[in-house]
């Protein structure tokens, strides 16, 4: 077969999803006469569902419970043995009706997916864990699991991280045996422990110092009845907690989101027979490179000596950062159009003429000979 450039965008949040950014980027390539492999990524926050189906992973449907107690209509994705979570997907800060909850907002609808994922069959679940709305210790996901949370009295507490602050016991004999014989990783680039959930991403998820204070209460008191060590692991904090409920209760490992995403994906095989990457994301800037999909990508690509551009909707990195981090290039859609809300709204044609440009130019005629 011969060599092709390989599309491998994250989503332009707000704007496109990362299979549309990648199929716009893709028709602009073939319209300049130039072989394209559309491959969508994540960095294990939302659209990491999106990457695993686009990828070839089957869709399971699910109905589960989301961050508020509403249903919400989902699903895993799942290929051979192994299964793709997407927490943001049900448990996701997007999924708040009427704002942020921060004392209520619940994670039952990850154990809910975790375990429809058991059901079809998975020995390997990928969990991707970024954009949650819940700080309540990954307490709801193990209660969908089988799991209970008592107070002082023997009933059990309400969802939510507000009613830990009460948790007098914690009762695993009922969790779901699959679990122990199944591998589960953690897809996360949050390293902090379990204690600074709340002070460092609360106010985000609306949490007010009082609330914050409130959380951290229950927390500690969650992690002295569980594994006060795995509570000061990096990554216990991820996700309001979530992270500490998977690696003290599921044996789950951590890696960082965008490297677990490519295994899944099988980026590696696409980058064999690939001349050059064009990656991206909406915006380019100093969190780019702190563990987001473009910055590994182009990680991954350097490794195999494969060069790699980015396209994005805007670039806020100078020419120094960009080469560091391995770009040899970097187009924004407000070079060919000044106006950002234009670009967000109606970013298809001008990815595919961003494509049409990268045909003609030297880093793509260069690779391909």
């Amino acid at each position: 077969m011969s060599r092709y450039v390989l599309v491998a965008p994250d989503k332009f949040k707000g704007s496109a999803t990362a299979a549309d950014v990648a199929a716009h980027l893709a028709a602009g390539l073939r319209a300049g006469g130039v072989l394209a492999l559309e491959l969508p990524v994540a960095d294990g926050g939302d659209g990491t569902l999106d990457a695993a189906l686009a990828a070839g992973f089957r869709r399971v449907p699910v109905c589960a419970t989301g961050p508020t107690g509403l249903p919400v209509h989902t699903a895993v994705a799942v290929r051979g043995g192994v299964a793709v979570v997407e927490l943001a997907s049900v448990s996701g800060l997007v999924l708040l009706p009427d704002g942020p909850d921060p004392l209520h907002a619940t994670s039952r609808g990850t154990g809910e997916l975790l375990r429809a994922a058991l059901d079809a069959g998975a020995t390997r679940i990928v969990l991707g864990v970024g954009g949650s709305a819940c700080t309540d210790g990954g307490t709801g996901m193990l209660a969908a699991l089988g799991a209970r949370f008592l107070d002082a009295h023997g009933v059990e507490l309400p969802d939510g991280g507000g009613a830990l602050a009460d948790l007098h016991d914690v009762d695993l004999s009922g969790l779901d045996p699959r679990v122990a014989e199944t591998e589960i990783v953690l897809a996360s680039d949050v390293d902090n422990p379990l204690v600074d959930a709340p002070a460092g991403y609360g106010p985000q998820k609306g949490a007010t110092p009082a609330d914050i204070a409130l959380l951290e209460r229950g927390l500690a008191r969650l992690a002295d009845l569980i594994d006060p060590a795995a509570a000061r692991l990096p990554g216990a904090g991820a996700a309001g907690g979530v992270g500490f409920a998977a690696l003290a209760v599921l044996g789950a490992r951590m890696r960082p989101g965008i490297e677990v995403v490519l295994d899944a994906v099988g980026f590696a095989d696409a980058l064999a027979g690939a001349a050059l990457v064009v990656t991206g994301e909406g915006r380019l800037d100093a969190q780019t490179l702190h563990g987001k999909a473009p910055a590994g990508v182009a990680a991954a690509a350097r490794a195999a000596g494969v060069g790699v551009v980015a396209v994005c909707g805007v670039c806020e990195l100078d020419d120094a950062q960009l080469a560091a981090a391995g770009f040899a290039a970097a187009y924004a859609l407000t070079q060919w159009c000044p106006d950002e809300h234009r670009c967000m709204a109606e970013p298809g044609p001008l990815l595919e003429e961003v494509g049409r440009m990268l045909a003609g130019t030297s880093l793509v005629g260069t690779a391909l000979i």
